[in-house]
């Protein structure tokens, strides 16, 4: 087995500045070739730290991805601390410098000191070309055969040269075997109720499949993961054939497979129907509405949507009645059916969802805590609502009630198929 480690260099990402995407990226890139991620490690930009992390790594594992620290200015040391940890010289590479001359031409930017030395690299690294930016991408292997890449933070940059010249040549120099992961998608069972229903399953599974639960709000993910196959069609075929056997226990809450999120889900559905969406919403504040608009193609389906957040809006808007919400609450079954169906009324939509509910930290009483939501789903013949409680924490709830309530939909797209 070929393992790896990828490390992050840069403060800005250990005060949080920053939130660092190149290591799942990277992570996702070798795992998909069979190469296991061992770590991912973030570290500052001093010499001392690239030198002992880099060691360490390499004592471990055979690949190291590293990013981050190639800029022109001074705190941008690591190609410098890579030279002297492979006892290297430096040199001018001709290509790198004349494009880095045309681009920040072609931007205007004076060619100063600092932006030539960006053309300055270890004698003894293979240089990776990078198009899309000045920093040259570094390939180092040592006597054993471990090979160390240095890359550029920039995430797009950084993706480029993963994909056009990082894994290309890893695949070269291992012979690497495949890494196979598969995930089913499962709703409507809590994690440790879903445990308990698929124990014996998850008992029976092969030493050689390991099992990981992945929970999100309202669903759960099943990860079933095979290491270092040396024939990665069988061992997908043996993967599929466990889940075949887990979908005769739990049929009715498979949703689906691989990383699709619930919205995904409904958004196929819709689509493939010819359906059309609306949302109201009050306590998630628009958030179910783009969750589905942030996706191409929900223009075909999703007419429009009302953050109906005062009563008022509640009543001129959407249709419900004061004096509903007056001797009910605005957080009431009556008031989030109205909700709905106002939604579908004035949009014309074949669907609605509806919210409301109290998102915190204020606003709770004993008989409505903050994190009660009632949401709503309206389809052509009926309305269902139903009330959860979604937790405490403001994020939380609103996360949790946007999850449940287009769940309540997808059941009833379902259920009406």
């Amino acid at each position: 087995m070929i393992k790896a480690t990828i490390i992050t260099i840069g403060d800005e990402i250990l005060i949080g500045q920053i939130v660092d995407t190149n290591s799942v990226s990277i992570a996702k890139h070798l795992n998909a070739v069979g190469i296991t991620v061992h770590e991912k490690i973030s570290i500052g930009d001093t010499a001392p730290q690239i030198e002992q992390t880099l060691a360490r790594a390499l004592a471990q594992t055979e690949v190291v991805i590293i990013t981050g620290g190639l800029g022109p200015t001074k705190d941008d040391i690591t190609k410098f601390t890579l030279a002297k940890i492979f006892s290297s010289g430096m040199h001018e590479d001709k290509r790198v410098a004349d494009h880095v001359r045309t681009m920040l031409e072609r931007r205007g930017i004076e060619y100063n000191a600092l932006n030539q030395s960006q053309a300055m690299v270890p004698d003894c690294c293979t240089v990776l070309f990078n198009a899309h930016g000045t920093a040259p991408g570094m390939w180092f292997e040592d006597a054993e055969g471990r090979v160390t890449v240095s890359l550029p933070g920039v995430p797009f940059e950084m993706e480029h040269l993963m994909e056009d010249e990082v894994m290309p040549r890893l695949k070269a120099h291992f012979a690497l075997h495949a890494n196979i992961h598969r995930t089913m998608i499962t709703a409507g069972l809590p994690e440790s109720m879903l445990a308990a229903r698929i124990e014996l399953w998850e008992d029976a599974l092969p030493e050689n499949i390991k099992l990981a639960y992945l929970p999100a709000p309202n669903i759960v993910r099943l990860r079933l993961s095979a290491y270092d196959a040396e024939d990665g069609e069988a061992m997908r075929q043996q993967i599929d054939a466990e889940f075949e056997k887990l979908y005769k226990i739990i049929p009715e809450h498979i949703v689906g497979f691989e990383n699709a999120t619930m919205q995904e889900l409904v958004h196929k559905i819709l689509i493939e129907r010819g359906l059309t969406l609306s949302t109201a919403e009050s306590c998630t504040g628009g958030t179910i509405a783009s969750r589905f608009t942030a996706m191409a193609g929900a223009s075909a389906y999703f007419l429009g949507g009302v953050v109906a957040y005062a009563n008022e809006a509640k009543r001129d808007i959407l249709g419900v009645n004061y004096d509903d919400i007056t001797h009910y609450g605005a957080v009431s079954e009556q008031v989030v059916r109205q909700m709905a169906e106002g939604a579908r009324r004035i949009t014309g939509a074949d669907y609605a969802i509806a919210t409301s509910g109290i998102a915190g930290p204020a606003g709770g009483s004993a008989e409505k805590p903050v994190g009660t939501v009632w949401m709503a789903v309206a389809t052509p013949t009926q309305t269902i609502a139903t009330l959860r409680n979604c937790g405490t924490d403001r994020g939380q709830i609103i996360n949790r009630a946007s999850a449940y309530a287009i769940e309540m939909l997808y059941n009833q797209l379902k259920q009406n198929n």
